[in-house]
């Protein structure tokens, strides 16, 4: 017998248009969408909620909050993994690419090693047992300032479908740190450095970056067309810095940190994406571009969440407000995000694509998440 998950009553939040209607998902696929407010024998009344597609992630650091949940503490990563899998479905996530980083410092007391591969292995393992509630794809986030980054990057292949690659260059001075003050906040905190330390940190990064550099964003590049995965930058900055992202055949930009480069992104035909947690605080903790003025002046495509799985649901719902337009707002979190990955299954309501669903009920101005089904099994 097939199994059908039939969803009646409710606001479906379709491409264009919200809609009073009913969804039927047969094994796993949407086969049929119809207006109106009849509830059927057997459907489950959705009394006027919400009804919209999964929520796609494409850059949450969230999996490395399990794997360490205080510093230099190893959590046992089969369960790390299932509860990032189960803390992601709770906030109505049905796709996460997750974000592993590859590129490692040796050589100073504030370096860090290598685990992406290790961990890879360990979650193609899990996603080939079926242990997960939601999907799950790979994620590589290329630090440029290392020392290992290309041997790192040689570990993998086509057969392990990373889907993204993301060029990271996190030295001072630039980027997402052009303010050091910020950066000496964020750091000695997290690692609980001295005003020494924090210095020799600083030159040391920038020793690396002048050393390899060049050699690591070409060598990043050539090894994501390998894999055959999508390109992405990482705090861009300026206009000539998004030339560069363009020539490199970046697909979406992650957190630009200014108004002018987005405007670049948008001149060369670059997705912008931006935090949740910057659109939900009403700014960045970096000091950087605001998401709501991105929003504001339409340069904002992709919302992720970052460092705060709940906070992709809520900003498809402040979006709303200030757009109004809530199928553009969602289309943020779901549509947009699963085209710049390449999956053309899942992100909108229609018929033949992935039954990957969300049930919402809005309190005030806070969304209330009362259903999640991935591939039309309940997971939250």
């Amino acid at each position: 017998m097939s199994e059908v998950l039939h969803l009646a009553n409710a606001r479906l939040v379709l491409t264009e248009d919200v809609v009073t209607g009913q969804i039927v998902i047969v094994d796993g696929q949407i086969t049929r969408i119809e207006e109106g407010d009849h509830v059927p024998r057997g459907a489950v009344d959705c009394e006027g909620d919400f009804v919209m597609p999964g929520l796609v992630e494409l850059h949450t650091d969230n999996l490395e909050r399990h794997i360490e949940p205080r510093p230099k503490v190893d959590w046992p990563h089969l369960s790390a993994l299932l509860a990032h899998d189960a803390e992601l479905a709770s906030t109505g996530i049905t796709t996460v690419f997750d974000a592993l980083r590859v590129g490692s410092i040796h050589s100073a007391k504030t370096g860090y090693g290598a685990y992406a591969r290790k961990l890879a292995d360990e979650l193609l393992d899990a996603r080939a047992a079926g242990h997960f509630k939601i999907s799950h794809f790979l994620h590589l986030r290329a630090e440029i300032c290392s020392e290992t980054l290309l041997e790192e990057m040689a570990a993998f292949g086509p057969k392990d479908r990373v889907g993204i690659v993301s060029l990271m260059d996190h030295t001072p001075g630039q980027r997402q740190f052009r303010d050091l003050t910020a950066l000496k906040n964020y750091v000695t905190k997290k690692r609980g450095m001295n005003n020494v330390e924090f210095a020799e940190h600083v030159a040391n990064l920038k020793r690396l970056q002048a050393q390899f550099g060049a050699r690591h964003e070409t060598g990043a590049v050539a090894e994501a067309r390998r894999y055959g995965a999508v390109l992405a930058s990482h705090d861009d900055t300026t206009a000539d810095q998004v030339d560069t992202s363009a020539a490199n055949g970046v697909g979406f930009a992650e957190f630009p940190t200014t108004r002018e480069a987005a405007a670049a992104c948008r001149s060369h035909g670059i997705a912008v994406m931006m935090g949740a947690p910057n659109l939900v605080r009403g700014g960045s903790h970096s000091g950087n571009v605001a998401a709501r003025e991105l929003a504001e002046a339409e340069m904002l495509n992709i919302i992720s969440s970052d460092y705060v799985p709940s906070a992709l649901l809520l900003s498809a719902f402040l979006l709303a407000d200030i757009w109004d337009n809530m199928p553009a707002a969602v289309a943020c979190v779901t549509q947009n995000p699963a085209k710049a990955a390449g999956l053309s299954d899942r992100g909108r309501l229609e018929t033949g694509l992935r039954g990957d669903v969300i049930r919402v009920r809005t309190v005030g101005n806070t969304p209330l998440l009362r259903g999640v089904w991935s591939q039309g099994d309940r997971v939250a």
